[in-house]
């Protein structure tokens, strides 16, 4: 149990050392990951589109 206690110790101590974002930052990365994921999204979906059009044409 002293491990335990240890651990949770050293993980309250570490919490501590992080710096959180700010609102401005986390609406930032926030937005930057949404297009990121929409961009490459649409980015396989056209291109999955286009490889089974070609597919389709027997080529």
């Amino acid at each position: 149990m002293g491990k335990f206690k240890k651990f949770l110790h050293d993980v309250k101590r570490e919490m501590k050392k992080v710096r959180w974002p700010n609102r401005k930052e986390l609406i930032t990365y926030s937005v930057s990951t949404i297009a990121f994921i929409t961009f490459f999204g649409v980015f396989f979906s056209v291109t999955d589109f286009v490889l089974a059009f070609i597919k389709s044409l027997g080529m």
